[in-house]
């Protein structure tokens, strides 16, 4: 009875993503389900009655049933949906192995949130920028719930991604001025020193990893909660030129994916460097590229 509590939840929050994900509010699915807005709302809180609710629903969402059931993959084409699954999903988690170019999200400053907004608004049409913003606000939400909960945290980075971070910054356009392309190097030397201290005195229960061999081109992220993991797997970029519009991340526990990529974390974790050296080796990184303070 407890599993199939837990499971209806789950499905609530899918609901949810992929409502946010579509731009609609909860009015607005309610009238097009011609049910009331208590209803959807109980929905949403995993208490659902009928499986003929869930289909109305999933073709209203454009999702598969399936998918809405999270049976075998959850499929999920758009980064607002996506990332909002990530913050539901974290929000229950005690371990997060994560691998996100250059560095995982969580552990950034809060003057990463400042800059990231211009970079998503750089690439972006006029008609984006409130899809960007709730981005923005999930994103944030994920990181305040990370300061408080303070789950384990194993994030790997690849040491080739530091050398182009340093030397290109973030940038969401390519016609940038030198002045902008400049500030935004000389945030990526602040951001790239913040894991220099994170390598050399790190906070309780975070740990980092640096790789120096070829490191997969998607980011994946597995998150083990009691008595499960589910992996996540996101075609979505929040670094160098980033991507929040085409895609299609993945969401699954099935066995056999999961095996697969704690193979790849331990490969890289297990050759990475870690503490002190890896701090004077991304130190050494800093130098190369030439950035000054």
């Amino acid at each position: 009875m407890e599993e199939t509590q837990i499971n209806f939840k789950d499905i609530g929050a899918r609901l949810k993503a992929h409502r946010l994900g579509r731009n609609l509010s909860p009015e607005d699915l309610a009238t097009r389900l011609n049910i009331s807005r208590a209803a959807l709302y109980r929905a949403e809180k995993g208490e659902i009655a009928k499986i003929d609710m869930l289909s109305a629903i999933a073709g209203e969402l454009q999702v598969s049933l399936p998918s809405l059931l999270g049976v075998g993959i959850e499929y999920v084409d758009n980064a607002l949906s996506f990332f909002e699954r990530m913050r539901q999903i974290e929000e229950d988690c005690d371990q997060i192995i994560g691998l996100f170019s250059p560095i995982s999200y969580l552990v950034t400053t809060d003057q990463y949130d400042t800059i990231l907004k211009d970079v998503l608004e750089e690439g972006a049409q006029p008609d984006e920028h409130e899809d960007i913003a709730r981005i923005l606000e999930i994103l944030k939400q994920r990181k305040r719930s990370f300061g408080q909960r303070r789950p384990l945290l194993a994030s790997i980075i690849a040491d080739a991604d530091i050398r182009k971070f340093l030397r290109e910054g973030l940038e969401g356009s390519a016609e940038l001025t030198p002045e902008v392309h400049r500030q935004r190097r000389q945030m990526a030397l602040r951001e790239v020193r913040h894991i220099v201290e994170m390598l050399r005195s790190p906070d309780i229960g975070v740990q980092i990893g640096v790789a120096r061999e070829p490191i997969p081109s998607t980011s994946f992220q597995i998150m083990r909660q009691a008595g499960r993991s589910i992996l996540t797997i996101s075609p979505f970029r929040l670094g160098h030129n980033p991507n929040t519009r085409i895609g299609v991340g993945l969401i699954t526990s099935a066995p056999e994916a999961l095996e697969l990529h704690e193979g790849i974390a331990e490969r890289l974790w297990n050759t990475a460097l870690k503490g002190r050296e890896a701090a004077d080796h991304v130190e050494a990184l800093i130098a190369h590229e030439g950035v000054k303070a």
